[in-house]
């Protein structure tokens, strides 16, 4: 039985180092591991507009595009503005809330909570390391086939060595300040072939640009029919400083 005194449980990505490296725009940041091994993030890519590499991923994504874990929103932003439907979740207040600064769709969800549109979207992206969300990339791959059209696409970004590693992770400023623990998972392309073939995908290409490397996967399976994409999406003219998890965060 819940009472006056009890606190929400903490959500790891809104913990103050990441929020704090999306503010300014500028790391360090990593992921850091219990054996204290550090994965350095990217802050400074991901705060930038889309790159070379990025505009080849959104070139190849088609029809209505969902971003997951979409972090301060470059690629909604680029695919926003030329014209595409597009809708960003993301567990982070601050990553929402500059997605939506910067003229995109994005709504404060955890991919496993409902979605609007699911069974609907063409294309959905896993990129920056996201493909690790939750630490179980079968329940991932899983639930990005409930999001996914029948025949739809899904884009994710693989660790450039083989690897296939599921830990917990705390996010970490190198100076101290740490967030709560985690599950996250690293997947190079072999480890996540093997994922996607015993859960049903159909691969559909993999390359590499500006270091990095991805994978296209292909969904076999058929999806209930759900509301359109993008039906519930709000836009930046919406403002909210006290958020609901299913609302954009449009000022902080």
């Amino acid at each position: 039985m819940s009472t006056e005194h009890e606190v929400a449980p903490p959500r790891p990505w809104s913990a103050d180092p990441y929020t704090d490296a999306l503010r300014t725009g500028r790391g360090p940041l990593y992921l850091r591991r219990t054996d204290g091994w550090l994965l350095p993030l990217e802050v400074e890519r991901w705060c930038a507009a889309a790159d070379a590499a990025d505009h080849e991923v959104l070139r190849r994504s088609q029809g209505a595009v969902l971003d997951v874990g979409c972090g301060p929103g470059r690629l909604v932003a680029a695919l926003a503005a030329q014209g595409r439907r597009v809708l960003g979740i993301d567990v982070s207040e601050a990553a929402v809330a500059h997605t939506v600064r910067l003229g995109g769709q994005a709504l404060r969800r955890s991919v496993f909570d409902p979605v609007p549109g699911e069974g609907r979207w063409d294309t959905a992206l896993l990129l920056d390391g996201n493909i690790g969300i939750g630490g179980d990339p079968r329940a991932l791959l899983h639930r990005m086939s409930q999001l996914l059209a029948p025949g739809g696409m899904l884009i994710a970004e693989t660790a450039v060595v083989d690897v296939d590693e599921q830990v917990q992770v705390r996010v970490a400023d190198g100076r101290g300040a740490t967030g709560t623990p985690f599950p996250w998972a690293r997947l190079g392309t072999p480890a996540l072939l093997r994922y996607a073939r015993a859960a049903g995908w159909r691969p559909d290409g993999q390359w590499a640009a500006g270091g990095r490397s991805f994978l296209a996967l292909r969904n076999r399976s058929t999806s209930s029919a759900a509301e359109p994409p993008n039906s519930t999406a709000v836009t930046n003219s919406q403002r909210d400083r006290n958020p609901s998890p299913d609302r954009a965060v449009a000022d902080l």
